[in-house]
Parts: C-alpha cells; structure tokens; sequence
C-alpha cells in the first residue's frame, strides 16, 4: 500500500494536495491545508511520508508548529530519536523547548546524555531549566510524568485578582480547569475550579470558596499508583507534592491514559513472557530478539520435565499407554493454573484483592480447584474408558488430573500472592513459567501414582 492510499484509509486528510505542494516547494499551499488539521491529523501526516519530506516540512513550518505534532500519542517515543536527527539541532532545540515540559522530557529521555546536554544548551534559560528540574526524577514515578505549567493562586487573594493571573498564565498553562491554592511558603492548601471563578463575585477570598479536601500524589509515588488515584476521584489533573507538602507540579489525565497504556502493556508483556510490547515490531529480527530469551530460558525449564520423564522410563516401559496421557494432564493442567493466575494478577492490579481477603481467595481458588479437578476427572475417566476399555488406566489418569488442577490451581493463585507480598511485581509470574511449573507438577503427580500401582496396572 502506497502512503497515499495509507493516509486515505486513515484519515479524512487531502493527501494529496499536501504531497503535492511539498513536492512543488509551495509553502503557502502546504502551510494553508495542513494547519488547518487536527494535531493528531498532522501527525499521522507527518510520520507517514518520506525522510526528503519530512525535511521540506522543517522548511514550512516553525518549531513552535511542529511542537504541536510532537504532543500527540501518534507520535511513537521509539522514533523521538531518528527525527530530531533528521532536524537542525537548533530548530530541535527550539521545537522541544515549546513543548509542555512533561512531554518535552519524555522527548529527552529516549536521548543519550550527550544529545540531552546539547539540546539544553541550545534553549532559552527558562525552558532548560524547568526541563533540567524534571529530568532527575527516578522514571515510572509521578515526579518523571508531571509538569510545571499549572496556574496556581495565594490563598489570601480575591477572585479578581486570581482571574487576573489566570489570564496571565492561562496561555502556557497545561489545564486551567483546576486553580491550584498555596499559601506563602507554597504550600498546597486547597483548589477552585474554573466554574467557581466564573460564577463568584470578584471581591470574594479565595480561601472561603476553595474546596481544602484537595487529593494529591507524592512526587516519589509510582505512577501507576497516581493512575489509579486519578481514576478513583475522576480528576481532570492531580497535584504533586513533596513530603512537606509543597506545591511542586501537576499531572494531567492525558499522560494518565499514557501510563494506563504503558503499564497494560508492560503486565501483557510479562504475561506472555515476552519484553518490550510498547511498539509494533517492524521486522522479523527485532521481534525475535525479544522472544528469544524468554524461549530459551523456558526450554531450560522444559528440559526438568524430560529430566522427569526419563526418571520413569520403566513405569512407562511396563505400560506403554502411559505415554500417551502425558500431553493431557500436563496442558490441562497448566490451563487451570494460568486461569488462576489471571484472576489472581487483575486482582492485585486493582486492588480488588486486600491484605485481608488473600486467605479468602486462596480457599475460594483451592475450592475452585477442586470442584473443577472432580468435573474434569469424572470426564476424563469415561471418555478413556469408552475409548480404551482400560478402567484402571481411566481411574489413574482422572486421579492425576484431579490432583494436578487441584494443585495447579492453587499454585497460580499463590505465586502471584506471593511476588507481591515481597514487593516483586507478580505479572513476572507469567503465564508461560505458570504452565512449565505445573507441567513439571503433573508429571511428577501422574508418574508417581502409576509407579505406585503399577502392579494394579
């Protein structure tokens, strides 16, 4: 599919025109249709066409316009590097200096140090240093995903004067629906909404309107826990504190969607022992070279289970049929243990499971185990005697399965339990080591009762 026919699937853009005028270097034309798109529409645009393209671009817009794009989610953290090589430094600089500081250092980050100090250098002042202010602050917290273009009023002001300075600020600010109070110290002792602003009179102190329940983050909390707060209360921005309460910046639901997104991906990764899901793999190497040590590290792991196998040779050589239910009790289960997995993982992601309903789940998983085992081995133990006439085969290999979705069960609700308990984040736990854990469980279960009675068999 040619970028032409890209755009035109994906956007109601006059690709076209666009192309056309950038070919023809005119910059009237180009400039007329293309800012007259949405940002995200710019964009897709802008990521779609060639480098030479991209270069005509830098040529007709400016970098406070370009900026615009850059604070887009379309824009991929993975590609931030390859186009701002594609610029002149000075134009980059520029263009990262108007951006809102927090997506200008997730813009920095994806540099190396000695492009980060360039680029800095190359900014007015002011822009470097708020940038500088946010760039120390460890990553996936709430300090690295928060910024300091807020409007903030003293609590001892009127509303004319806080209109006044909402004026003032409004136009660098990243969200004006929340006026954030602080006293003279800057502290954070309350907040106003813009509707309150609007609709009180203008002599009126802003410390006898503004709302003193104010929920706020601390500048080390994990951002996935500042995502969950957000949702929580619904808010439209969260205030950051440090630990004497001082005002130091706000966090806004866009980049909480951002951090919804990254932490989404970042525990489906893990689950399906795969690194590094956050972009497409645009090539069969990249994509293997995530997959292939989690490959390696569970054959190792499988290599226990033929380990095990092996230690029952002579079971299986005295009864060959034995053989043939291996597949079957190990990948069922696994299945049961990844399902207890899953529930137990989303329960700890949303805190649905506390300190003191663990037990609770755990008994419920271990009941859940049982019933299931009882079901499956029921079936199982017709269904091989229908097949097979061997009722004693049957009643061993229901045996196995009852005991190893009993065991698997519990297995797959504990270990995440656990990894938890000991500040280990449990999607670790993946589904993949879930399954090869149980697998190595089933056989041992499996072939040690077949030992056991092997006489009867």
């Amino acid at each position: 599919m040619t970028v032409n026919e890209e755009l035109r699937e994906e956007n109601n853009v006059d690709e076209d025109k666009l192309l056309e005028a950038l070919d023809k270097q005119d910059i009237k034309s180009f400039r007329d249709e293309y800012l007259s798109l949405h940002p995200y529409d710019r964009a897709v645009f802008y990521e779609k066409v060639d480098v030479s393209q991209r270069k005509t671009m830098y040529f007709f817009l400016s970098p406070k316009e370009l900026a615009e794009i850059f604070e887009t989610s379309e824009i991929d953290e993975s590609e931030y590097k390859q186009f701002l090589q594609e610029m002149d430094t000075t134009y980059a600089a520029d263009m990262i200096s108007y951006m809102f500081v927090d997506n200008a250092v997730d813009v920095l980050k994806e540099l190396d140090k000695l492009h980060i100090a360039s680029y800095l250098t190359l900014m007015n002042k002011d822009s470097a240093a708020q940038i500088k202010a946010l760039l120390h602050y460890e990553e996936y917290t709430a300090g690295s995903i928060m910024t300091t273009e807020y409007v903030s009023v003293p609590q001892n002001s009127t509303v004319r004067s806080a209109m006044t300075i909402l004026r003032n600020e409004a136009p660098s600010a990243e969200t004006i629906y929340y006026v954030f109070v602080v006293d003279e110290d800057n502290h954070l002792t309350g907040v106003v909404s813009l509707r309150d602003l609007i609709i009180t009179d203008e002599d009126t102190l802003i410390e006898s309107i503004m709302n003193e329940r104010v929920v706020s983050v601390f500048v080390s909390d994990d951002q996935e826990d500042v995502a969950r707060t957000t949702q929580d209360y619904n808010l439209l921005a969260v205030p950051v504190v440090d630990f004497q309460y001082h005002m130091l910046g706000i966090i806004t639901v866009d980049d909480i969607l951002d951090v919804i997104e990254e932490e989404a991906s970042d525990d489906y990764s893990k689950l399906a022992a795969v690194s590094n899901m956050d972009s497409f793999d645009k090539t069969s190497i990249s994509a293997a070279k995530k997959r292939i040590p989690w490959l390696i590290i569970l054959l190792v792991l499988g290599m226990l289970t033929a380990n095990l196998i092996d230690l029952f040779t002579d079971t299986i050589s005295q009864v060959a049929l034995l053989a043939a239910f291996i597949p079957l009790i190990a990948g069922t289960a696994g299945n049961s243990g990844t399902q207890a997995l899953a529930v137990a993982v989303r329960g700890i992601a949303t805190r649905d499971i506390e300190e003191e309903s663990k037990f609770k789940l755990l008994l419920r998983e271990a009941g859940t185990g049982l019933i299931t085992g009882i079901v499956c081995a029921i079936f199982v133990v017709g269904l091989i005697f229908v097949w097979k006439h061997e009722f004693i085969i049957a009643l061993l290999v229901g045996a196995a399965i009852l005991v190893s979705i009993f065991v698997a069960t519990i297995s797959g609700s504990f270990i995440p339990l656990f990894m938890h308990k000991m500040k280990i984040d449990p999607a670790v736990a993946s589904g993949p080591f879930i399954t090869t854990l149980n697998d190595l469980i089933s056989i041992i279960i499996y072939l040690g009762l077949a030992t056991t009675f092997i006489n009867s068999l």
